[in-house]
């Protein structure tokens, strides 16, 4: 049996000085029950829900006016329950609760590539949030008005949302590489007041300059009446309408203590955006008290995050993983922000950061830890990882030869976190625990307060630990439910996302199998699933088996329609130099056959030389079916490398 040992065992006194441990002893106590195990403090945090979040209100001791007489309304309706409907809070004023008493220490610190590096003070950060909280007020930015940002994972972003919320203001962000039509096509939907934009960026020891693109940008969306440009390559923003610098925006106000507008729990924080491979992206709204209970939650509860713990997880501005991690100042973290390739030096530069920064919490994606494994790198071997206690994954299945590789070449005593979650919720269904082994293959548990569950194609749910596998849902309402997409009257679009396939449940979209031992596996997303012969398939399946060998660098996978049925194609990138002959591609199939079915095995295996992907570095096998079957992709400004649709137009190899 594959899964027969963990891989990881909490010592006892981990579980002992585990934050979730506490939490466990308090919340029972205080109600007079007793938690023997996780399992059932999960059970309660679903079946007494509203108890459940109350006590991690009380227990996490958010600042506000709260939590309010009701811990929530229409409890039953999903969509249509509300949260903490008496309470009012600031996001800003919370994640910068630690910042008096730790006025001397890190709160950020910024690695642009090997170009740049910054340290910001709680002291200093508290000063930037204020004098720019002024400089917004003074340009006549209200509760309510959009601030948006085209930047770099650098201070200026953290300072800029931190002042926007704390006037109650709605921030939205992407990255840098995103072009023009992606920025118009999701700010422009938005209408900010202000923008914020840097002046470019670093990848790969390039300098990559940004300001003609925002200058296009500011002439399209009229709504724009402020340009603010963070400096941090050296751009000249003379051509960009309506723009200050970054220090001048601030220069004329002294810093002093911020003021915070308390609103209501479900006030508007973030506007993210849905992937947009399939048309404009839709504008999901996250309220304020949602993210941030979700958020403490993850982190305290389910990461362990604690106060000056050093938390890293390597995002950009354009995917909601820089909204998670920048949500670790209320826990009292230091956050490690870096912003370039993953890549450089040969990829020991996130490694470096880690040794240098004594990082607690090591974050990133599934793939970027399956390409570490293909280049072979052992870090544990070369760089002082003895503070890394935790390793978070999410992004995409991570593969179980993935998890052993963590275990093998980094660390063997770290609780390897894989996540599962979603823009959608602006959180996650289901991730780690720092009390509960890992097992291989597997995301360590159900979230608390999360009722997960596999549902069947009629809706009626699968049996748990018996290898059956369906569409992730979730039972019960959460408070970090979107609000709602923008321009959407009615919540027409809204409903249909995510609660029309099974009626007052949300469905996610994802395929997973709840393990034996209470934990997930996902299969990828549900709307990629394989049907040859009807029979459903999982793309990750596939996925894991053609990535263990060594010739493939990575592959996208996708069901073309055939003969009255659909019929497997496996796309591959192979290693450089190489070329896919019939000797390799007996050897792929072969190795998907030993280790799958017979109805895993493509009917044709064909080489890319590279694979579209989002800004988010997730996979476009939707936009990539779209292209086999001659079918228009809406919106090809929604990916990081559109030109390589270009390498599955008009495939001879699929008219027969």
């Amino acid at each position: 049996m594959e899964n027969q040992q963990p891989l990881w065992i909490p010592s006892k006194e981990r579980v002992d000085a585990a934050i979730i441990t506490r939490f466990m002893h308090e919340a029972g106590s205080s109600r007079g029950v007793r938690f023997d195990d996780y399992a059932s403090l999960h059970q309660w945090s679903i079946d007494s829900i509203e108890s459940f979040w109350r006590a991690l209100w009380a227990f996490s001791g958010l600042v506000g006016d709260g939590p309010g007489e009701r811990t929530a309304t229409d409890i039953e309706k999903m969509p249509g329950a509300r949260f903490f409907p008496d309470a009012r809070i600031n996001f800003a004023e919370n994640l910068l609760a630690h910042s008096a008493s730790m006025a001397d220490s890190d709160a950020l610190v910024f690695w642009g590539e090997d170009k740049v590096q910054r340290r910001i003070s709680h002291r200093q950060l508290l000063d930037d949030v204020s004098r720019a909280q002024q400089a917004m007020a003074n340009a006549g930015i209200v509760a309510g008005d959009r601030v948006c940002a085209v930047i770099a994972n650098m201070p200026e972003a953290i300072v800029g949302m931190l002042a926007a919320s704390s006037l109650g203001a709605v921030w939205s962000s992407c990255s840098p590489d995103f072009g023009a039509q992606g920025i118009v096509d999701r700010f422009g939907q938005i209408e900010p007041r202000l923008l914020i934009a840097v002046d470019g960026y670093y990848y790969n020891a390039k300098t990559l300059p940004i300001l003609d693109k925002i200058a296009e940008v500011a002439s399209r969306i009229p709504s724009i009446e402020r340009v603010v440009v963070v400096p941090y390559v050296g751009g000249d923003s003379s051509a960009v309408p309506r723009s200050v610098a970054w220090d001048d925006f601030l220069g004329a106000h002294t810093a002093r203590t911020p003021t915070f507008a308390r609103m209501p729990f479900n006030h508007p924080l973030y506007i993210l955006y849905s992937s947009g491979t399939t048309g404009v992206p839709k504008c999901i709204v996250h309220g304020a008290g949602g993210v941030l209970l979700q958020h403490v939650k993850e982190q305290q509860l389910h990461c362990d995050v604690k106060r000056g713990d050093r938390l890293f997880y390597f995002t950009t501005c354009g995917w909601m993983m820089w909204n998670w991690l920048a949500t670790g100042l209320a826990s009292g973290a230091t956050l490690l922000l870096y912003d370039g390739s993953p890549f450089l030096l040969r990829g020991r530069i996130l490694w470096d950061f880690a040794s240098a920064e004594k990082m607690t919490h090591f974050g990133t994606s599934a793939k970027y830890i399956d390409a570490l494994k293909k280049t072979g790198m052992q870090p544990k071997n070369d760089f002082d990882l003895s503070t890394l206690h935790t390793v978070l994954s999410t992004g995409s299945p991570l593969a179980p030869e993935s998890f052993s590789y963590v275990y093998e070449a980094i660390k063997q005593d770290v609780c390897l976190s894989s996540m599962s979650g979603g823009t959608d919720l602006c959180a996650s269904f289901v991730g780690g625990n720092p009390i509960l082994p890992v097992w291989r293959g597997e995301i360590q548990c159900k979230l608390l307060g999360m009722a997960v569950a596999a549902f069947d194609d009629d809706g009626k749910p699968l049996p748990e630990g018996a290898g059956q596998r369906g569409e992730l849902v979730c039972v019960r309402s959460f408070p970090s439910m979107p609000i709602g997409f923008l321009n959407d009257p009615g919540d027409v679009r809204y409903r249909n996302a995510y609660y029309d396939q099974f009626p007052g449940v949300w469905y996610h979209g994802d395929y997973i199998e709840i393990t034996a031992h209470g934990g997930a596996i996902i299969y990828g997303r549900s709307d990629a699933v394989l049907n040859p012969g009807g029979v459903r398939i999982g793309t990750a399946e596939i996925y894991r088996q053609v990535e263990q060998l060594d010739e493939v660098v990575e592959s996208l996978v996708i069901g073309q329609d055939w003969d009255n049925d659909v019929r497997v194609v496996l796309f591959v990138r192979l290693r450089d130099g190489m070329t896919l002959d019939n000797e390799l591609i007996a050897k792929i199939r072969q190795h998907i056959r030993n280790n799958t079915t017979p109805r895993h095995v493509p009917a044709k295996v064909l080489q890319v030389a590279d694979i579209p992907r989002t800004k988010s570095n997730k996979i476009v096998e939707l936009a990539v079916r779209h292209i086999v079957h001659g079918r228009p992709v809406k919106n090809v400004e929604a990916l990081a490398n559109p030109e390589a649709l270009e390498h599955f137009r008009d495939r001879p190899e699929l008219a027969s």
